[in-house]
């Protein structure tokens, strides 16, 4: 069986949660003991959210040498060379974009087509791998997508470059045969699949973000 590899977010996602503020130092020292732990991939924040976070990431990446050291970005181009700053030092980068795919995002939130998104996304994948080889990409809200798109922009973003496509069920939305399901149809529907690695992000707000993890594990996902 393919090794399953452990993606740690704690520094991005978890600090979300509520009383999860963290200072420098405190995230630094939680990716210490990540590292001690062997996780694979830790996702160490946000840079561009703010100066605080830029500086931890820069930090982590500088100090911690084992694990690949991965920032979040939005597919803006000058985020994402804000973002390559905060972490080109790490012994092993990683640029993670996240831009929203499902139709009641594009229509409400980024007031955008289709197309427009498509276009988006490999645009950010291409400026990414300028930088750096190991890209990650994650069309948020991927489990309310029509899975067609979501193939077409998989599709897209590995031939830009992605070496690893992410699916995340952002509003914690999918049960486990339907999330197993989407797994499925993408190996079965995305040509050039088996050129990226496939992870999963799963939300936990109907209590089944193991159950689904687990569920993409069985289905052929590799990161989780």
């Amino acid at each position: 069986m393919d090794k399953v590899i452990i993606f740690d977010t704690t520094l991005r996602d978890g600090e979300q949660a509520a009383g999860g503020s963290l200072n420098i130092q405190e995230k630094l020292e939680i990716a210490r003991q990540l590292e001690r732990l062997g996780v694979d991939i830790i996702e160490a924040g946000f840079p561009v959210t703010s100066p605080g976070d830029f500086e931890a990431v820069r930090l982590i990446a500088k100090e911690v040498r084992s694990p690949v050291i991965c920032v979040l970005t939005h597919a803006v181009i000058e985020a994402i060379d804000q973002s390559w700053q905060a972490v080109k030092k790490a012994e092993r980068p990683r640029i993670h974009i996240v831009l929203s795919s499902s139709d009641i995002h594009l229509f409400y939130q980024l007031k955008k087509s289709r197309q427009e998104i498509l276009e988006m996304s490999c645009d950010a994948v291409a400026r990414a791998k300028k930088y750096c080889a190991d890209v990650e990409f994650s069309p948020m809200d991927a489990s309310r997508t029509e899975p067609e798109y979501i193939h077409q922009i998989l599709k897209a973003v590995i031939e830009a470059g992605a070496t690893t496509v992410n699916i995340p069920d952002t509003v914690g939305y999918a049960t486990p045969d339907e999330f197993g399901g989407l797994i499925e149809g993408i190996f079965k529907n995305v040509p050039n699949i088996k050129r990226a690695v496939v992870s999963v992000h799963c939300h936990n707000d109907l209590g089944l973000a193991v159950a689904n993890s687990l569920e993409a594990l069985k289905r052929g996902a590799r990161q989780v």
